[in-house]
């Protein structure tokens, strides 16, 4: 598998999925362009990691309005012609139907703001790039909340990935005449950060999981650098599940 031809953006590329997607790429040699929130020292040992490979390190708060639209700009005056995305970055936040009204609200504003906002940002600025290009691609982190939904209590991650995913068939549908492809990427739990930690929820989570465990970071990397590869790009628009098999359809 060959990436030389591949210049990408991955946001969230500082550690956990999107340092291993980074990783991935940067080894089947694409050029890399990093985007982190504030942990720039993370990064920056990513960057190491890769070396010559990777074209730069750049910080932006997603949460920020015009973020997305900032960061790839600041990319594309580090890398020059980006001709792929990747977003990956994402949080989760409790927002909790049953609870105080400032946590509702706050919460869904930022999950939506860095989930969906900022990706669509992303994905509006390659599109139009891209499209004087002729071509691209665009790889979306979704997820499995994104098709079965989440905990009551995480309302809004599911509803925000869920648009993120709906976002991104609808570029697969609209944009393949401008010789874009689009793919999303439904994992449930990955062995990030972001897992479980306490005992009892960590049992809970993996005895849902046919497979017996979650997902690993290198699994995802693989996958994104196949689906940037253009090995099979009449898998544009589809959902690709990452989850030991915990949410079959």
């Amino acid at each position: 598998m060959n990436l030389e031809h591949i210049n990408v953006l991955i946001t969230g590329g500082s550690r956990g999925a999107g340092a291993a997607i980074a990783k991935a790429c940067a080894n089947y040699g694409a050029k890399v362009t990093l985007h982190y929130n504030s942990n720039r020292v993370e990064a920056e040992a990513v960057a190491s990691q890769i070396g010559d490979k990777c074209a730069g390190v750049i910080a932006e708060d997603l949460s920020k309005p015009g973020a997305g639209a900032r960061l790839w700009t600041k990319a594309k005056t580090s890398a020059g012609e980006i001709n792929a995305l990747v977003n990956n970055a994402g949080i989760d936040l409790v927002t909790d139907p049953y609870g105080d009204d400032e946590q509702w609200a706050e919460g869904w504003a930022k999950i939506m703001a860095v989930n969906l906002q900022a990706p669509a940002d992303l994905c509006r600025a390659a599109l139009v790039d891209f499209k004087q290009m002729g071509g691209g691609r665009i790889v979306n982190m979704c997820s499995r909340a994104s098709i079965r939904g989440d905990s009551i209590d995480h309302p809004a991650y599911a509803a925000s990935k869920g648009g993120l995913l709906a976002f991104n068939k609808t570029i697969a549908r609209g944009a393949a005449g401008d010789g874009v492809v689009a793919y999303g990427l439904a994992p449930g739990w990955i062995n990030t950060e972001m897992a479980p930690t306490d005992p009892d929820v960590l049992r809970a989570a993996k005895a849902e999981i046919p497979l017996g465990d979650f997902a690993q970071v290198e699994e995802i990397g693989a996958m994104v650098a196949f689906l940037l590869s253009d090995l099979c790009r009449s898998a544009t628009g589809a959902t690709f599940d990452i989850n030991g098999a915990s949410h079959v359809r």
